[in-house]
């Protein structure tokens, strides 16, 4: 199992963090997690890392494959995923903006052990819309701190699989991760976080 992972997909977000905005005819920004990043959803507690003092959340829609495939015809993607949920890409933005400095990759910020946290999944018929048409948050503290809509995405759910699956070939049982709006911040020991997708609360997490 894999967990592919899209950068710079929602615009809200890329402005927050003083980037260039994107454009749809751009190719997806793509990174890796290894399965060891995993915190699935019968864990709810995330223990943050010693090596760093500035670990954020980022909130995503996360579909899971269900049948292998590469080259896959964006037109065709819809058939290759079912299940969805909302996850959190946690990052130690201390340690990437030190890489991203020295230009160097930033994997170690990114994929550490625990740093992509899922929820409960559901089918995508769950909601019956679109799967480019659903809302999502995260609450902090029972705040909302970050809200979206998947059609806010400069790439789609299909285009990153068709993307994706020229490079990778994509297995059942991997993840991938889409990209988070604007709202990413710092979580502290005792912090609660909750995701729903639509009325839906798929994800509960205290930070440790």
């Amino acid at each position: 199992m894999k967990i592919i992972c899209v950068g710079l997909n929602y615009q809200s977000h890329n402005k927050e963090m003083k980037r260039g905005l994107s454009s749809k005819d751009d190719d997806p920004v793509l990174f890796m997690k290894p399965d060891t990043a995993l915190l699935s959803n019968n864990k709810n507690q995330f223990y943050i890392p010693d090596f760093s003092s500035e670990i954020h959340y980022e909130a995503e829609v996360v579909v899971r494959i269900d049948k292998m495939g590469k080259n896959i015809a964006e037109r065709f993607a819809h058939r290759y995923y079912n299940e969805i949920t909302i996850g959190i890409d946690f990052t130690a933005r201390d340690i990437q903006a030190g890489l991203k400095e020295r230009s160097q990759p930033w994997e170690i910020s990114k994929a550490f052990d625990n740093s992509a946290a899922i929820g409960a999944f559901v089918s995508k018929e769950k909601y019956q819309k679109d799967i480019q048409n659903l809302n999502f948050s995260l609450k902090k503290n029972a705040e909302i701190v970050q809200s979206g809509n998947t059609s806010e995405m400069i790439h789609s759910v299909d285009k990153i699989i068709a993307f994706a699956s020229r490079f990778f070939t994509l297995k059942t049982g991997d993840l991938i991760f889409t990209g988070t709006p604007a709202g990413v911040g710092k979580v502290q020991i005792g912090d609660h976080l909750s995701g729903k997708i639509e009325d839906n609360e798929l994800l509960d997490l205290y930070i440790c």
